[in-house]
């Protein structure tokens, strides 16, 4: 399974006490794909290095840059699918190049993906991904 996750939802998949840290943990356990772009990226290492120590930011970002089930692409076309909020897109473009399976969001302006008939994006909560993982576990 490839999912593409928000910033704000990879935020909230760290901490210990989260109770979305099984998706953390079953990232680290390789029990899916995580795909990035390097616009993705550069977005979690800016915000990472605002909410946490930088220690704590850069082996974050180089965990993520090692992990096997780690993919990394490039979005070669822009779809534009998010008006409301332009900064969105790039989840939406790098789930779109990378054929994932998910986008994992908090961020309101991604419903307008459900009414959007091509291409299909299917978008998830972080409590819905999380029940996908439990299952997965079973």
């Amino acid at each position: 399974m490839r999912v593409v996750i928000d910033t704000n939802c990879f935020l909230a998949i760290i901490p210990k006490l989260s109770p979305f840290r099984p998706i953390f943990d079953s990232f680290r356990n390789t029990k899916f794909e995580l795909v990035i772009s390097t616009e993705i990226l550069n977005e979690y290492s800016e915000i990472f290095a605002e909410k946490m120590t930088a220690e704590i930011s850069e082996n974050l970002l180089e965990l993520i840059l090692k992990q096997r089930n780690s993919i990394h692409t490039e979005i070669f076309y822009r779809w534009e699918l998010i008006i409301s909020d332009h900064d969105d897109n790039k989840f939406v473009d790098t789930a779109i190049s990378s054929i994932s399976d998910y986008v994992v969001i908090v961020d309101g302006h991604f419903k307008v993906l459900k009414d959007i008939p091509f291409p299909k994006v299917k978008v998830l909560t972080l409590k819905e991904f999380l029940e996908i993982i439990k299952k997965m576990e079973e």
